[in-house]
């Protein structure tokens, strides 16, 4: 039976959509004056909330333009701890980070000022990459212990974690930037499970159908 994401309860669903206009605003101003002109106190105007409340959601400023979601990583390693020990990672990792970001497929506009937007800010692009890497070694670790519960330990289990957590991150970011490059192409997902159907076969050379 497939997995579904759990309910998400009312004050959840708030929580994330003040977290998405923030993210919104943020990405639209940086694209209207350049992101070192916008200011905490613009972006929240924008969105309808307090500089206050932006930090409720946001460490720093530099963040809302390159995390839209900040909890999106601990559900991924939720679903991975709670996942059976009978499935493959790499279907683990399909699975749930499909659920997280199903919703792209309505934003395809705003992922592609997103580029735009770290395409001209050097500075942003270096904290996205830092971001993504505490992301990464947070799930590598979170695998370790999931392969440590099944009896798989040593050096051998830590490379096989490391390596599941970096090629899921990078299959995500190439299936993001394939789909938004193609506009009017394939669906998000689409092209999400084609990048994950590689993975699982191995990067076995793909044949033109044409």
């Amino acid at each position: 039976m497939e997995k579904r994401e759990r309910p998400v309860g009312l004050r959840e669903q708030k929580k994330r959509a003040t977290r998405h206009a923030l993210f919104e605003a943020a990405i639209r101003l940086a694209a209207e004056h350049g992101a070192q002109q916008v200011t905490v106190e613009a972006i929240s105007e924008r969105a309808g909330v307090s500089p206050r409340t932006f930090f409720n959601y946001f460490k720093c400023r530099e963040d809302a333009f390159v995390m839209s979601d900040p909890e999106v990583g601990e559900r991924i390693r939720q679903a991975v701890r709670e996942a059976p020990a009978e499935r493959s990672g790499l279907d683990v990792l399909r699975e749930v980070i499909a659920e997280q970001i199903a919703g792209l497929e309505l934003d395809r506009e705003l992922w592609s000022l997103v580029a735009v937007v770290l395409s001209r800010s050097p500075e942003l692009t270096s904290r996205l990459l830092s971001l993504q890497a505490e992301e990464e070694r947070a799930l590598a670790e979170a695998f370790t212990v999931r392969l440590r519960a099944q009896g798989e330990t040593g050096p051998r289990a830590e490379l096989y974690a490391g390596l599941l957590a970096s090629l899921s991150a990078a299959a995500t970011r190439v299936a993001m930037t394939h789909w938004y490059e193609h506009d009017g192409g394939a669906a998000f997902l689409d092209v999400f499970h084609q990048v994950f159907d590689q993975l699982a076969a191995g990067f076995v050379r793909p044949v033109d159908e044409s």
